[in-house]
């Protein structure tokens, strides 16, 4: 079987991309690099000792897409590709929907002149909006967005939602996950955000190996145990695996919805203190103003992906705090070698 990874050299998509090929399907990969690189493919090749097809085209380049589809008989699409810092999606809503809606309208375009129906989507607990009642179910309605992020992500599920409608031989999954933290257990691939971190583990990660001087802390007024955001953090194996449960399943016309997550809401004050202790290092950090867009805390049931898809998280918080150590701590300027 043959499968397409949109944004398949980012930090979940090359995850992915080395579950894929140890599991034996063959892998093409198409990436505009914006925000990924090819070194985590060649450390896939490393980690599996097989290698996936690589396209350096963007997804809203409907001709580049064409001609993949002609050159590869695809079977399905996993679809990560476009933008993802909520923060920085406050300021560019314009690229965000550009990239991330417009993007998967050429995508499934293409696909659908491919005659290819099968596809996973990469999308977000931030759909269930500011008024979702915790811990976020899939039965609950998509809610108000609180970000052009969340809203990006909300469009592309109800766009592909009325594909399905409109033609029943389309099989969606909707794959609605959580905050991926960690690295791959080698040390060989880990998330390497490219200038200052949006999310917080890698910037935990960047002052632990001297690259930045301190974190700050977000808000710390918050009505959570320490006044500090909550997430649901899973690692990032975990969430590449989830990735393949949900490809297994995918066969059935409709759209299938599925949170991804541990179930278990952690503090950003419990993620400096957990990395500090497993790993014994410093971290040092200051408490700043609340961040534009971000929710006080959410955390998933994710006992559907367990019921159907026989999934589940199986690392936990101290795993994910000495998987992302090793990979920054080994590889201190990312992908980078300078």
């Amino acid at each position: 079987m043959k499968v397409l990874v949109t944004g398949g050299a980012g930090y979940i998509g090359s995850h992915a991309v080395v579950e894929l090929l140890e599991s034996g399907y063959q892998v093409v990969v198409v990436d505009n690099l914006c925000n990924g690189s090819e070194v985590a493919l060649s450390r896939a090749e490393e980690i599996t000792g097989k290698k996936p097809t690589f396209v350096r085209a963007d997804i809203r380049d409907r001709p580049a897409l064409d001609t993949l589809f002609a050159l590869h008989k695809i079977d399905a699409v996993i679809h990560f590709a476009g933008l993802k810092a909520v923060g920085e999606s406050v300021g560019k809503p314009l690229a965000y929907y550009e990239n991330n809606v417009n993007g998967t309208l050429v995508l499934c375009q293409a696909m659908e002149a491919a005659g290819v129906r099968r596809i996973v989507f990469s999308s977000s607990a931030t759909v269930y909006g500011n008024e979702a009642p915790i811990p976020y179910i899939e039965t609950t309605p998509r809610g108000t967005t609180s970000n052009p992020y969340g809203t990006s992500k909300a469009m592309v599920e109800k766009v592909l939602e009325d594909i399905a409608d409109a033609d029943r031989r389309w099989s969606i999954t909707l794959l609605r996950y959580f905050n991926p933290i960690g690295a791959h257990p080698s040390g060989k691939m880990g998330e390497d955000p490219l200038g200052v971190p949006n999310n917080l583990m890698p910037f935990i990660a960047q002052v632990a190996v001297g690259r930045r001087d301190e974190l700050t802390v977000f808000g710390n007024d918050y009505p959570t145990r320490d006044g500090t955001c909550e997430r649901d953090y899973l690692h990032v194996v975990d969430l590449a695996k989830g990735h393949l449960k949900a490809l297994e399943k995918n066969t059935k016309p409709g759209v299938n919805v599925y949170n991804l997550g541990t179930g278990m809401g952690t503090s950003v004050l419990d993620m400096v203190s957990s990395f500090i202790r497993v790993n014994n290092v410093p971290v040092p950090y200051k408490l700043g103003e609340r961040r534009e867009g971000d929710l006080p805390a959410f955390w998933a049931d994710a006992s559907k992906a367990r019921d159907e898809l026989d999934w589940v998280a199986e690392k936990n918080l101290d795993d994910m705090m000495a998987d992302t150590w090793r990979w920054q701590s080994r590889n201190p300027n990312g992908y980078r070698l300078l």
